[in-house]
């Protein structure tokens, strides 16, 4: 009996101590695995500004541009929505974000007209002669010069009226007898337009008038003379062209693209370069029902009273504001809140939380634009908050913690691919300074230029094989830029400009056509703009130039070496559309 409990004690024992030592084991395992995230958790990311997708445990260089690593913040709980960007309200001051809450109004097109002031024909007359002979003394000499009613212009030799005035003499003298051929010859004077007072003279001092004078029958300006002294001239002879410039008209171009938006009686706001500081207005009366087929614009017309201060051919900016509908109201939101992807335009709209600000990017559809708004026709709904200045700060953040973002839609998985799209025209992404730079990069981006005014010229010239071959010769200067030539603060600008240039150059060379060629030749012109601006690496004036007509309205830029606007958007169909916003020497 002792010896089975002896046994028995012993085993039990051994059952212990083993179970002791495996359970060790069990639990210190389990508290490895415990920590082991602990640790990759508080582990610090190190990324790449330029290239976000780029992710590595310790710092070092960017395998793709050699750019310093910087450390990736991760303060962003397992709850945090995958699809927004957070910011701190520090945050958003340093990058000028503003919002503002999505509202219904009336929308008005505003549309931006330019015309010059001009003659109103119904006030243009021709001064004629009413007598046949040659002009012996011509007192109006110069076009400018202002005539008024009963006025003295020349005196004519005529023969005829000679012989006229001595009948009249003659039948004076047997008016007794024969009044009738007295009256006669005064009316045959009358013909000739002469006044009764003027007969009364010529009977009076008793001898025929040789030089005749010709009164104007008209008060105006004198625009156009059409006789010289000694020229001979015949009854109903067009001795001067008058305007009365007591009324003006002001004739404004509307390119088709406009041509819905204008109509009879509506109200346009101009102004005169030449007259600073003073509005006017008038209201549309008539617009010309056929298009001028070489500069592919009509004519509206607005007829205004002329105190002197107008004159014909000065130069006229207006601004007609046309409601695209007279019941409905739209959701509207300004430009500066829209960026552009190509084909898809997305806003950043914002959600309030006790943790902070949320951003996500939204897709949205746009309307009509607007001026300096657009209209959203779906992605929207009133009282949602979104961003209207800072969007590329915004997007930038979404990049660099990689979130969906403009730049790239899918997040940080997408690593590969180009992006067509253009960038919002009224954001500049990082540098619109002057940045030194050696003579080694001024050398390099030497041919990039010239390939891309190349490609400019062959655009205004409406030659699309040329675009795309320049396109081509541009594509190939930029791949043989080295990017480790850039240094410093100039560095970060070349690595953005470069790639959306990549991007935009790359559509053009697979571009079908020549509106294909002209939509992509937007963003590559707003890039080559930012960087001529930082780099200034012409040896050269380069003229920036704008025409609001282009991108559907919403206006484009481009660089040229001549003063002379000539539009690469819309060639010889509006070959002087725009004009020139910056000189850069």
């Amino acid at each position: 009996m002792k010896n089975i409990n002896k046994t028995t004690y012993i085993f039990a024992l051994t059952t212990l101590l083993v179970g002791i030592a495996i359970g060790g084991l069990v639990f210190q395992g389990s508290d490895d695995n415990k920590n082991t995230p602990v640790e990759k958790n508080n582990q610090e990311i190190w990324t790449c500004s330029m290239h976000p997708q780029i992710r590595q445990s310790e710092p070092g260089k960017c395998p793709i541009c050699g750019m310093d690593l910087i450390p990736l913040s991760n303060n962003n709980g397992s709850e945090e929505n995958s699809m927004e960007i957070k910011m701190s309200p520090t945050a958003m001051q340093l990058a000028s974000v503003q919002t503002a809450i999505v509202k219904k109004e009336t929308p008005t097109k505003a549309v931006n007209l330019n015309g010059k002031v001009q003659v109103d024909e119904s006030l243009l007359s021709t001064q004629t002669s009413h007598i046949t002979g040659r002009i012996e003394k011509l007192l109006i000499n110069t076009t400018g010069e202002y005539v008024t009613k009963g006025q003295i212009i020349a005196y004519v030799y005529s023969p005829e009226l000679v012989t006229a005035q001595e009948e009249l003499f003659e039948a004076k003298k047997i008016k007794e007898a024969q009044p009738q051929l007295f009256s006669a010859s005064k009316e045959k004077l009358k013909n000739w337009k002469l006044t009764d007072k003027q007969i009364e003279d010529i009977l009076n001092s008793g001898k025929p008038i040789e030089n005749f004078p010709i009164l104007s029958d008209l008060n105006g300006v004198v625009i156009r003379k059409l006789v010289n002294l000694g020229d001979h001239i015949k009854t109903g002879s067009t001795l001067f062209e008058i305007a009365d410039l007591s009324r003006v008209w002001v004739l404004f171009d509307v390119y088709e693209s406009d041509m819905e938006w204008v109509k009879l009686n509506d109200t346009v706001e101009f102004s005169i370069q030449a007259i600073p500081g003073k509005n006017f207005k008038g209201k549309v009366s008539f617009i010309d029902p056929v298009i001028n087929p070489k500069t592919r614009v009509a004519k509206a017309r607005i007829a205004i009273k002329n105190k002197g201060s107008l004159k014909p051919e000065m130069l006229v900016r207006g601004v007609l504001k046309s409601k695209i509908s007279k019941n409905n109201k739209e959701l509207t939101v300004p430009k500066s809140a829209v960026m552009w992807t190509g084909e898809k335009s997305v806003i950043y709209v914002k959600s309030s939380e006790i943790s902070g600000v949320n951003f996500m990017m939204r897709e949205v559809k746009l309307g009509a634009s607007l001026g300096n708004s657009f209209v959203i026709i779906d992605g929207l709904v009133e009282g949602e908050e979104i961003a209207v200045n800072g969007t590329f700060s915004i997007d930038a953040a979404a990049q660099l913690a990689g979130k969906p973002s403009m730049m790239n839609p899918s997040g940080a998985k997408a690593t590969t691919g180009h992006n067509h799209g253009n960038t919002n025209p009224t954001q500049e992404s990082i540098h619109s300074k002057s940045i030194p730079v050696s003579n080694t990069v001024k050398q390099a981006l030497k041919p990039v230029l010239e390939s891309y005014l190349t490609l400019k010229n062959a655009l205004v010239s409406d030659d699309f094989e040329k675009s795309v071959e320049s396109a081509k010769q541009y594509q190939t200067a930029l791949s043989k830029i080295n990017m480790s030539i850039f240094k410093g603060e100039a560095h970060n600008v070349w690595m953005e400009r470069s790639k959306l240039m990549k991007n935009s150059i790359l559509a053009i060379t697979n571009a079908k056509d020549l509106a294909d060629v002209r939509e992509h030749f937007v963003p590559l012109s707003e890039q080559m703009i930012m960087l001529i601006k930082s780099f200034n690496v012409n040896n050269q004036t380069i003229y920036i130039q704008h025409c609001p007509m282009a991108n559907n309205d919403q206006g484009a830029g481009w660089l040229s070496t001549t003063k002379e606007v000539e539009n690469p958007y819309f060639g010889a169909s509006m070959l002087k559309c725009g004009e020139v916003k910056e000189e850069i020497k």
